[in-house]
């Protein structure tokens, strides 16, 4: 007898294996249904339209950029022109009333949300870029560079950051540019330590240790495997960092330090108004007040819905 047939009876000579007759195919059981997999960002897109506070967070951020750069459009009102029609109340041709130069409020309340979204979303993007980078290297080099960069972190941390902005301001004419490259270039570091943290954890994966092995540059590794795998922690932190340079802006309007008349943005707006608290000039203030509101909630529900749908992948991973 070969070993063959000693590990199998049903072996014969040839080493092949007989059919099975067709009784015995018929009681074989039946395999269930084959469903397929969905991908991670398919779950992450399901679990955050899961969450209702995605849809009102959507749907303000879209009416709130209707209204800045569609309503313009629609609604043609004079801006730049000081008419002697001050602080008038709302009415026919004024439907939110005048300022103190006699300026339609409704039109420069469209103009101020450009200005404030374009600000906000813009610093967003370029802090949460320079955040990335800064982490990711800081994060996967370690040793001395990641001390270096980190220490540097921290000081700028020390340091206030309306301070800083209150002193250029001071210096410098506010404008759209300049607001949206001081307020990115100090808002990038809650950004880095947090990319730092995730990068320090995915350095130890399987999957970057293979890379390294293969012969894989530590800046290829950065740019193909860290930063793709962080993206989640990334998009939260970009959410509430629009919210964030959307209410510092607003800040430094309210301050005085927003950009000059006849341009406009809601902070300087609520600033304007708070001069007529007193004498009962209700449309100076509330109106811009509550964009700015909105504003932050909207972004701010955007990313406590991001974050809950990531938190739900990473938990059937």
């Amino acid at each position: 007898m070969s070993i063959t047939e000693n590990l199998n009876p049903e072996l014969e000579g040839d080493g092949l294996v007989q059919p099975a007759p067709p009784g015995d195919v018929e009681a074989m059981p039946e395999g269930g249904d084959v469903t397929a997999t969905s991908s991670a960002w398919r779950m992450v897109l399901r679990a955050f339209f899961d969450n209702k506070l995605s849809y009102a967070g959507l749907i303000i951020i879209v009416a709130l950029v209707l209204f800045s750069f569609v309503g313009p459009l629609v609604y043609h009102s004079d801006l730049y022109t000081a008419t002697y029609n001050i602080n008038l109340p709302p009415g026919p041709g004024h439907p939110l009333g005048t300022d103190p130069s006699g300026r339609d409020n409704l039109g420069r309340l469209m103009v101020g949300g450009q200005a404030s979204l374009i600000i906000g979303v813009l610093s967003a993007i370029i802090s949460t870029v320079i955040g990335v980078i800064w982490g990711a290297v800081s994060g996967f080099f370690g040793g001395a560079v990641d001390s270096v960069l980190m220490r540097i972190v921290d000081v700028l941390l020390a340091v206030p950051t309306i301070f800083i902005l209150l002193y250029l301001a001071s210096i410098f004419r506010p404008t759209v540019t300049l607001l949206t490259i001081t307020i990115a270039a100090l808002s990038w570091l809650g950004t880095a330590r947090l990319v730092r943290g995730e990068t320090l954890t995915l350095r130890a994966r399987e999957f970057v240790r293979a890379v390294q092995v293969m012969g894989g540059s530590r800046l290829r590794i950065i740019a193909r495997h860290i930063i793709p795998n962080a993206i989640g922690v990334t998009v939260v932190q970009g959410t509430f960092q629009v919210a964030n340079s959307i209410l510092l802006m607003a800040t430094l309007g309210f301050l005085g330090f927003g950009l000059a008349p006849p341009a406009a943005d809601w902070g300087s707006m609520l600033s304007n108004g708070v001069n007529y608290i007193y004498d009962g000039y209700w449309w100076l203030i509330w109106p811009p007040g509550i964009l700015i509101v909105l504003a932050v909630l909207a972004f701010n529900f955007i990313g406590d819905a991001l974050r809950d749908a990531l938190e739900v992948r990473l938990q059937r991973r």
